[in-house]
């Protein structure tokens, strides 16, 4: 071999090697992100003051519910599924079938917010008057000492986590195989402000947000778990102490080894900023003093 075809084999076999040892961070690197509508505001919070400190990383953040970004993870595109519910035992099957171990990390916590139009005289209810009221057992407000009303029940769609939650946590009182359903009257939302919207408008409407979709101009309904138990109002502080009784986990979801940028990413938003973001936006921080 000449002198000259083993430098150049040297050289290619140096860059090589360096290639594998460069830092993660190069031009143009992307992260994507989709899941939880509950969470993609909170989402592109944290991913606008990451970027800020890092802006050789790009992320892009997308909603269409838990079920969207679960799916992502699964099929193995996207880096990280916001979810505001827990992955099932299948569907975690199902990503590792690939031979990717998935990851779940709690990245703070929610309360859901129970909340009606501001003209509604009823203030509270308890955990089976909401579930008598979703499952269309009852069906006027004056049922529940309101106006004389038919309730119109707004609910998120299927593919949303803030309706498995609700399902299975309110409707069906902890038992994820119970068989209570959602009223087939009930309206199927695509996104929590189309139901704040629309619960504006009707005086006799009732459904229920993420915590951080509550609005000055909502009704909001405080929560007993029953006859006997205190009313309590969602706020981070009932959450934290869990006094409120319909909250839940955020949960990050991600597949495999991570690519230290997405391991960067995720030690932000566990870090102080990223739980100090989680509070301005009216969630709930994984430890608030």
């Amino acid at each position: 071999m000449s002198l000259r075809k083993k430098f150049f084999v040297c050289l290619t076999v140096f860059i090589f090697q360096m290639a594998s040892v460069l830092p993660v961070f190069a031009e143009g690197e992307a992260i994507q992100i989709k899941g939880s509508d509950t969470m993609v505001n909170l989402g592109q919070a944290w991913a606008e003051e990451f970027m800020r400190a890092n802006p050789e990383v790009s992320i892009a953040v997308t909603g269409g519910g838990s079920g969207t970004g679960i799916a992502a993870i699964i099929s193995n595109t996207c880096d990280i599924a916001q979810a505001s519910r827990s992955m099932k035992e299948e569907e975690i099957e199902k990503a590792e079938n690939s031979g990717e171990k998935i990851h779940e990390t709690i990245v703070g916590y929610d309360g859901i917010a129970v909340v009606a139009h501001p003209s509604n005289p009823v203030s509270g209810l308890t955990i089976a008057q909401i579930a008598d009221i979703f499952t269309g057992k009852v069906k006027n407000w004056n049922e529940l000492g309101g106006k004389d009303l038919p309730i119109l029940v707004l609910s998120r769609d299927r593919n949303s986590g803030t309706h498995v939650f609700f399902l299975e946590h309110v409707l069906r009182g902890g038992n994820s195989k119970g068989p209570e359903e959602f009223d087939t009257e009930a309206l199927m939302m695509p996104s929590n402000q189309s139901l704040v919207q629309e619960i504006k408008s009707s005086e006799a409407a009732i459904g229920y947000v993420g915590l951080g979709y509550v609005t000055s101009d909502l009704k909001v309904i405080t929560v007993a778990k029953n006859d006997g138990s205190e009313y309590v109002e969602p706020s981070i502080e009932t959450v934290q102490n869990a006094t409120y009784p319909i909250s839940r986990p955020l949960y990050f979801y991600t597949r495999g080894t991570l690519r230290p940028a997405v391991q960067k990413f995720i030690d932000f938003v566990l870090g102080p900023e990223g739980q100090e973001i989680i509070e301005l936006l009216d969630f709930v921080p994984l430890n608030k003093d």
